[in-house]
């Protein structure tokens, strides 16, 4: 069975060279989303976390993953928080959180998208369009 390390390792890969809203590198993004769940003890969301954008980002696949020997469990909540393309945002939202392993990594990951769009050197209609986008997306997540 796969590690949190090897789960480090793939989403390191995945994301190499891609940069955040804010100009850094994206790898830190998924580790900060998985850190509250090291902290916590909780090693299964921590790897779905460091996860959840490797299927959106990269060339990476849901079945890459199971070959990897990641448990279907696992693989289900890192599908629950790709979202593909055509799906509206808030639909994809409450299809996130309707998965109980992926909802919590949901709130992390709405919760770090925030502070980025609060530190982001952006326009400041995009600032408010994102803001108010993951603050909505955050109230869902937190009432499922």
């Amino acid at each position: 069975m796969p590690t949190l390390e090897r789960a480090i390792e793939i989403a390191a890969s995945a994301h190499l060279g891609q940069l955040d809203k804010a100009g850094e590198p994206y790898i830190a993004h998924p580790l900060r989303v998985m850190l509250p769940f090291i902290r916590g003890g909780d090693e299964t969301r921590a790897i779905i976390a460091v996860l959840h954008d490797v299927l959106e980002d990269s060339s990476w696949t849901a079945a890459d993953l199971h070959r990897e020997g990641f448990r279907t469990e696992i693989v289900e909540a890192v599908t629950a928080l790709t979202r593909p393309p055509g799906e509206a945002y808030s639909a994809f939202v409450r299809r996130a959180v309707s998965n109980e392993l992926a909802r919590p990594v949901k709130a992390a990951d709405l919760r770090d998208n925030l502070q980025v769009a609060h530190s982001a050197k952006l326009p400041e209609e995009e600032r408010e369009r994102l803001l108010e986008k993951y603050t909505a997306a955050l109230r869902v997540a937190d009432q499922s």
